[in-house]
């Protein structure tokens, strides 16, 4: 009762204390009113303007990022000039640099790798030769110069260098196309020289003026199934030798092939052939099977073909194999490269034919060459220069067409058994044509006897592994368009020819960009729950949509060659809503906010196309609105007047910014 009637006083501390409670309430309905309308309206940043830049500096850096990416000439800043001499010759001839810290240990791993791939190449590369319509010793020329030249002026620790099989493949189809080589082998051989001169030009030149993108433009998976397809035709060919046949078609085409084959079965095979064939090749797939399964045993499949080599002459020597119908190598030519600046064509018609055939084989050659040096760097994590490789593949392949050799450029098979052999350095190379060069002086007439059967066996297990399935299995969970690629590469080359294969592979990875730039991806965005982040509906369908507004990402750059599809798209999926919207009974649009992240360009095209766009909407009494311009974009959309066109207060630096402007409501809600 007391403290009641206290409570209930008229004294002078009861009305102050009321007074007080009174004030404090007051302040915290305006605190509380204040956060609200804080929370409700938030801070909206304004979405930056970048400075005017120096034409000639934007010239520059955008020259520099597109041929000098990786900054080459970064050693060479604040140095002296004896310094940057040291520097440019390394640059050239990187042996300069690693030669400094080689010691007895790198050299006894390049030595047993080197020899290692000398016993895998010398086989191989009498294979070759022939794919190629070559006489056998031009496949071991090609493994002497060529690989000297690169271990002075390649970067690459791990590469084998010398001819193999697609190149050979493709070679020696595109030059019978143009010469017989059994009616004019003089010719022919002069054709290849030429070829071989000019892939050398065309990779030098790539490297020299830094346009290793180019190659880039093949795609891994038109690569995977021209590889596969090349494997399968040259194994085809194979049959001529495997089988015994004297007359084969001279098509590539697997029609063509099996017609020629089976044509000739009553006649035309021969059975002591096929048992040297067969019994060969069990042997190099089960040693092949045998490394696979033990990385230790990679010496026995590396090995075996050089054994069947030597077991099989020495069978066909000792019995005579040779009169009952095994046809043999027969002569191979001793000594090393002779001169053949002479033979390369510089005048007359088989110019621009030579030219021709050189640049498709020189690219082939270069994408193969730098695809297995890039992933031999990885494997040991350094750096691989691309257009250091491009100077150094096309150097090799200009002096080997002086010196009597085709195109040489690096191989898989051989250079994962450099790998791992345990090769250091690319002096691995260096042994390998040592072992080439006594093979030439001394060993040639030793391969007299050598059975044709046991070099297609050779070459039928070498080319077995280009048959990536893994790979193509994965290419079609992944991306379907890029199987399409894969697989029109591979039956453009089984069932037609290796230039045709060739030609599809290209103008599918092209017909792929120029679709992925024409018809970029568009997207309808919707606010993730409990959240302010707005995400594509398909990939987030728990998003919602935000009442009366519409969200559009563009997920490409605008130019000449798509900005009238986006617009048109954009008024598609307006057009879409509305009669949505029409048929539920809901608000109509009112704002159209387009998300331009991922939008890292436009042109004038562009900007004319975001007007028409504007002027639609206006018809439609739908205001345009723009989200998070990068600095490129926002630039040449103040440059264009477009800012002021649809105001700058309807440009913000985030979707949410623009849907708590264009939705006070929802932004009250979140």
């Amino acid at each position: 009762m007391f403290k009641l009637g206290l409570c209930e006083t008229d004294s002078p501390m009861a009305h102050n204390t009321d007074g007080e409670m009174e004030m404090k309430e007051m302040d915290i309905k305006s605190m509380s009113s204040s956060q609200r309308h804080i929370q409700y309206f938030p801070y909206i940043h304004k979405v930056g303007v970048p400075p005017k830049q120096d034409l000639f500096k934007e010239f520059t850096t955008t020259v520099k990022e597109t041929f000098f990416a990786d900054d080459p000439l970064r050693h060479f800043k604040d140095q002296p000039k004896s310094r940057k001499v040291v520097l440019g010759l390394q640059a050239v001839f990187p042996i300069l640099e690693w030669a400094q810290s080689y010691n007895l240990s790198k050299f006894r791993g390049d030595l047993i790798a080197g020899l290692t791939i000398a016993s895998l190449c010398i086989p191989q590369d009498i294979g070759y030769a022939k794919l190629a319509n070559l006489a056998p010793q031009y496949g071991l020329y090609s493994s002497f110069v060529p690989p000297l030249i690169y271990a002075f002026m390649g970067s690459s620790r791990d590469i084998a260098i010398g001819p193999v099989a697609v190149v050979s493949l493709l070679l020696g189809t595109l030059l019978q196309n143009q010469i017989d080589p059994t009616e004019n082998p003089a010719e022919y051989l002069r054709l290849a020289f030429t070829a071989t001169f000019f892939a050398g030009i065309t990779q030098v030149t790539l490297g020299f003026f830094r346009l290793g993108f180019l190659i880039d433009f093949l795609s891994h998976a038109a690569v995977v199934g021209f590889m596969a397809g090349a494997a399968i035709t040259i194994s085809l060919q194979q049959l001529k030798g495997f089988l015994g046949i004297k007359h084969f078609t001279k098509k590539t085409d697997i029609i063509s092939v099996m017609q020629s084959v089976f044509g000739s079965a009553h006649h035309g095979w021969n059975w002591q052939t096929i048992v040297i064939g067969a019994t060969f090749l069990a042997f190099l797939l089960v040693a092949k099977y045998i490394g696979k399964k033990n990385n230790k045993l990679f010496w026995v499949p590396a090995i075996a073909p050089l054994i069947s080599v030597v077991l099989s002459t020495f069978f066909v020597y000792i019995t005579h194999a040779e009169k009952q119908g095994v046809q043999i190598v027969k002569h191979l030519e001793k000594g090393i490269n002779p001169s053949s600046v002479n033979q390369i064509y510089f005048t007359g018609d088989y110019l621009l034919k030579g030219f021709r055939i050189g640049v498709v084989a020189g690219m082939i050659a270069l994408t193969e060459a730098v695809a297995i040096g890039r992933t031999f760097a990885a494997m040991k994590d350094y750096q691989l220069d691309g257009n250091k490789e491009m100077v150094a593949l096309g150097t090799m392949n200009v002096v080997g067409s002086m010196t009597s050799c085709y195109i040489a450029t690096g191989s898989f098979s051989r250079s994962a058994v450099n790998y791992m052999a345990g090769c250091q350095t690319a002096v691995s190379n260096i042994i390998m044509s040592c072992v080439v060069f006594l093979t030439l002086e001394f060993l040639t007439p030793l391969f007299k006897y050598t059975p044709n059967a046991i070099l297609s066996s050779i070459i039928i297990s070498a080319v077995i592994g280009l048959i990536d399935y893994e790979a193509m299995i994965l290419i079609w969970k992944i991306d379907k368009f890029d199987f399409v690629a894969c697989m029109g590469a591979f039956f453009g080359v089984v069932f037609a020819s290796v230039e045709i294969g060739l030609l599809i592979a290209v103008s599918i990875s092209f017909a792929k960009i120029l679709l992925q730039v024409t018809r970029p991806r568009t997207a309808i965005l919707g606010r993730i729950p409990r959240t302010n982040v707005y995400r594509n509906t398909q990939q987030y369908p728990e998003a919602t949509k935000v009442p009366g507004v519409l969200i559009v990402r563009v997920d490409s750059a605008i130019y000449f060659s798509n900005s009238n599809y986006i617009k048109e798209r954009i008024l598609r999926w307006l057009t879409d809503e509305e009669e949505h919207l029409k048929a539920e009974y809901l608000p109509k649009i009112q704002f159209l906010i387009v998300e331009m992240s991922p939008i890292t360009d436009i042109d004038t095209s562009g900007i004319h196309a975001l007007e028409e766009l504007h002027r639609s909407l206006q018809k439609r009494d739908v205001q345009l609105v723009l989200s998070n311009p990068g600095q490129v974009v926002i630039d040449k959309l103040h440059a264009s007047d477009f800012a002021n066109l649809i105001g700058k207060d309807k440009i913000f630096l985030t979707v949410a910014d623009a849907v708590a402007t264009c939705s006070p409501k929802l932004a009250e809600e979140i």
